[in-house]
């Protein structure tokens, strides 16, 4: 199993002038700490408007920054908002290929959807619709990043001619794709697109197991992939803080892990947001007892598993991979032998102190990081030989089902001025133009933007 840092950028109220800017100098320490020591993936939002909970609406930026910090980490988009009310799909190939070309091949493509009010009203989009409209954006951001040219598309949330859209990613043929899943309905569809599943409901080892076991089922019997190539590797998130005492452990990381399913459970279940207004650091200090989120060491110590089912409408405490190193390794060892290829660790939530984070990833790398490393090469290897037929079974599904456009005989690009001289003085005007300013002739425009060129069909002269 392999182990990744997961960022939403919180930044509970109050705020100074600098707030911001220090979460995201923090961060990048963060992340350049955890590639020192080994850890193998770092994952970012994209979030719109979400105050306090999540300040990451730019995550491509964040990671090309983490990325010149960096030499071995993967990034991860966890996820890129694809729908396309939010993100115009060729622009979302175009900053992941860039990114991809500046890491040296190190990005994932995780995407989604979103479900809040403040992001779907805030960009007008129709909840009803948004999960077909996040696999339109999705297909269509795979295909401008491996066609060429990529031939066009007539969808319903989309519509563009043929254009090679440069640049192409360093991994060939796309980078690894990912999907948000936080219900098992999401988890099924992830395996019926070849798709990694990113589980961001906070599953426990146990169920996990059960989502592992429906994941590879569903691949098997009716995965036709999305992409052009399949990812069949499943996430899980948890908090984390390591103290090699337990009760310090839980005092630096379980008020921060409560804020953020309180945070998260604000936009996405109970809340009531004005913007700019609200202060939901102050109402979780103010309710939190009454919502399940109670910061007593004693509710901590009792909540073995991480049990918050945002998703579910449950409000139940969030404790995770909180404890000493050994407790840890025997927390991870449950995903691992449930079948989980990775595990996310959320540490940056609530106002969780960046230096108790730091000593967290340094004890976590010296003592209970390496046991894992070492079986997961071999884990890793026969994984890919068992699924191997799976997987070509999948591809097979996938080439036959394909119905991308051809690209229409003799397609051209006309420029906008030899379009306007066309439509002006005839099919020629454009040619002749140029020939004449090729021997030096530059009246010619002249003449033409003042109408004195002669409106015929071809009005180059004869001979």
């Amino acid at each position: 199993m392999r182990f990744g840092i997961f960022f939403e950028h919180q930044l509970p109220r109050p705020w100074h002038e600098r707030s911001e800017a220090d979460i995201i100098d923090e961060a990048l320490e963060q992340t350049a700490y955890a590639d020192a020591i080994g850890i193998e993936y770092v994952w970012c939002v994209e979030h719109h408007f979400l105050e306090e909970y999540s300040h990451l609406s730019a995550p491509e930026i964040f990671l090309a920054a983490a990325s010149q910090r960096t030499e071995n980490i993967r990034l991860g988009h966890g996820i890129m908002q694809t729908i396309p009310g939010y993100n115009h799909p060729a622009r979302n190939a175009e900053r992941l290929a860039t990114l991809d070309l500046i890491s040296g091949g190190r990005v994932e493509f995780g995407s989604g959807e979103s479900s809040s009010e403040a992001e779907l009203g805030g960009f007008g989009i129709d909840i009803d619709t948004k999960r077909d409209a996040w696999r339109e954006g999705l297909e269509i951001a795979v295909r401008c990043m491996t066609e060429e040219p990529f031939t066009g598309v007539d969808g319903r949330w989309v519509t563009m001619p043929p254009r090679n859209v440069v640049p192409k990613p360093q991994q060939k043929p796309h980078p690894p794709l990912w999907v948000a899943c936080s219900r098992r309905d999401t988890i099924l569809m992830a395996a019926e697109a070849g798709i990694g599943a990113l589980t961001f409901a906070f599953v426990d080892p146990e169920e996990a197991r059960h989502w592992v076991a429906d994941y590879q089922r569903v691949l098997a019997e009716r995965c036709v992939p999305v992409g052009e190539t399949v990812n069949p590797d499943i996430a899980c998130v948890t908090n984390m803080m390591c103290h090699p005492d337990e009760a310090e452990a839980l005092r630096r990381g379980m008020e921060g892990g409560n804020f953020f399913g309180y945070s998260l459970a604000h936009y996405y279940v109970f809340g009531d947001h004005a913007p700019a207004q609200t202060d939901v650091w102050q109402q979780f200090l103010t309710t939190r007892a009454d919502r399940g989120y109670d910061p007593e060491v004693q509710v901590a110590l009792a909540q073995e598993t991480l049990g918050a089912k945002i998703a579910a409408g449950e409000t139940t405490g969030l404790r995770g991979a909180i404890g000493t190193p050994d407790q840890l390794r025997q927390y991870l060892r449950r995903y691992e032998e449930a079948g989980v290829d990775q595990l996310i660790f959320v540490m940056q939530s609530g106002k969780n102190d960046h230096a108790h984070i730091m000593e967290s990833l340094e004890i976590f790398g010296r003592e209970v990081l390496p046991e894992f490393k070492d079986r997961d090469g071999a884990a890793r290897a026969a994984k890919a030989e068992r699924l191997a037929p799976v997987i070509d079974a999948a591809m097979a599904r996938k080439n036959a089902a394909r119905d991308a456009p051809s690209l229409p005989e003799g397609y051209t690009i006309e420029a906008i001025p030899r379009q306007m001289l066309a439509e002006a003085y005839g099919a020629g005007a454009i040619d002749y133009v140029a020939g004449e300013s090729a021997v030096g002739n530059f009246d010619t425009f002249r003449e033409a933007d003042s109408g004195a060129l002669a409106a015929e069909e071809d009005p180059a002269p004869a001979g």
